[in-house]
C-alpha cells in the first residue's frame, strides 16, 4: 500500500515547494484516496482556515479532505475573529500553533501568508494568494494525469488573464517538463519574476511560451485552459477587461485549432459567453467537474503528507 511521505518542506507556499518526486507521490496519493484504495485516519489532527477572500470549492474540498482524514476543521472568518480587527499576524499565528496543527490561509499577499508561516509552529497551506494557487495546480495535473496517464509530450495552453492560477501552472509545468503556453492580452502577461523562475527550472526553454495570440498558442494543444479575467479584489476592472480580453474566450473555433483530443479545464466559477462559451463548457471535452472533485483528493494527500 502506497503511504504518504513526509514533505521535505514543512510548508507549502508555492508549488515549488515540493520536488518533482514529492508533487508525484501526491499525485499518486491523490489517486489512492479516489479510488478508496488508501484510507488514513489521523485522528484528533485539527486543520485552521483562515480565509481573507469568499470560497467555495476550496473551502469545502479542504474541510471535507480533513473529516476524510479523521480530522476536524476550524473557519476562522477574519469578519468574526480578531484578525478581522486588525491582531498582527505574527500573533496569530503563534496562538493558532498552539491549537491547530495545520493552517490553510487563502488571502491577497503572498507575503501576508509568508508570515504567517515565519511565525507558525505549524504547517502552513497556501489556499490562494493573488501571486499563486498551488493547490488548484495539483490538482489541475492530477486531471491531466488522468486523461493521458502522464505528462510525456503534453502540451497546456491557458488562455486569459495572467493571473495566480497561470502563474502556478507555470512552475508546475517547469517541474513537471511540461510545455505550458500562456495566452493573454498584453500588458496581462503572468508574473515575470515567476516566469524566470520557471526558465531556470525548465531543462528545455522552449517548453514556455507567453503569447498575445490566442489561436496559435491553442495549435495542437491537449488541454485548453481559463479562468475568469477579473479576479477577486478586481471587481473595479471588469467593465475594462471584459473589452481588452475580447476574443480570448475558449470557444468552438479555438478549440477546433487544438488536438482533437484535447480536454477543457477551468478552475471556477465560471461566467459563461465571457471566458468561455456555453456550448464548450458543457461539451464533452470538458473535464472540469473532475477537475473540481480532485481538489479534494488532491488536498487530501497533502494534508496526509504535511501531517506525518
Amino acid at each position: 500500500m502506497l503511504n504518504p511521505i513526509k514533505l521535505a518542506s514543512k510548508n507549502f507556499l508555492s508549488s515549488l515547494d515540493t520536488s518533482l518526486e514529492e508533487f508525484i507521490h501526491i499525485l499518486e496519493l491523490a489517486k489512492n484516496f479516489k479510488n478508496k484504495d488508501l484510507n488514513i485516519k489521523l485522528k484528533e489532527k485539527v486543520l485552521g482556515l483562515i480565509f481573507d477572500k469568499s470560497s467555495t470549492r476550496t473551502r469545502v474540498s479542504f474541510q471535507v479532505a480533513m473529516s476524510r482524514l479523521g480530522g476536524t476543521t476550524v473557519d476562522l472568518n477574519p469578519t468574526t475573529s480578531q484578525i478581522g480587527r486588525g491582531e498582527p499576524i505574527r500573533d496569530t499565528a503563534r496562538v493558532l500553533s498552539r491549537y491547530c496543527d495545520v493552517l490553510a490561509i487563502r488571502t491577497f499577499k503572498q507575503t501576508d501568508l509568508e508570515e504567517y508561516a515565519k511565525w507558525s509552529s505549524k504547517p502552513v497551506i497556501n489556499a490562494l494568494t493573488d501571486l499563486e494557487h498551488p493547490c488548484q495546480a495539483l490538482a489541475d495535473f492530477m486531471t491531466i494525469k488522468e486523461e493521458f496517464l502522464d505528462f510525456n509530450d503534453v502540451v497546456l495552453t491557458f488562455i486569459g488573464d495572467g493571473n495566480n492560477v497561470a502563474n502556478s501552472l507555470i512552475l508546475c509545468g517547469a517541474l513537471l517538463g511540461v510545455e505550458v503556453r500562456i495566452a493573454c492580452p498584453k500588458g496581462y502577461e503572468p508574473n515575470s519574476a515567476l516566469i524566470k523562475k520557471a526558465y531556470e527550472i525548465y531543462k528545455n526553454k522552449n517548453l514556455l511560451k507567453i503569447t498575445n495570440d490566442p489561436h496559435s498558442a491553442v495549435f495542437g494543444a491537449n488541454v485548453l485552459y481559463t479562468d475568469v479575467w477579473s479576479s477577486m479584489g478586481e471587481e473595479n476592472q471588469k467593465d475594462e477587461k471584459e473589452k481588452v480580453f475580447n476574443g480570448f474566450s475558449i470557444d468552438s473555433d479555438l478549440v477546433s485549432k487544438a488536438d482533437k483530443d484535447a480536454i477543457i479545464l477551468h478552475c471556477l466559477p465560471a461566467y459563461r459567453s465571457k471566458e468561455i462559451t456555453d456550448e464548450i463548457f458543457e461539451s464533452q471535452k470538458s473535464r472540469i467537474f473532475d477537475q473540481a472533485e480532485n481538489r479534494l483528493h488532491a488536498q487530501q494527500a497533502l494534508l496526509s503528507c504535511l501531517l506525518q
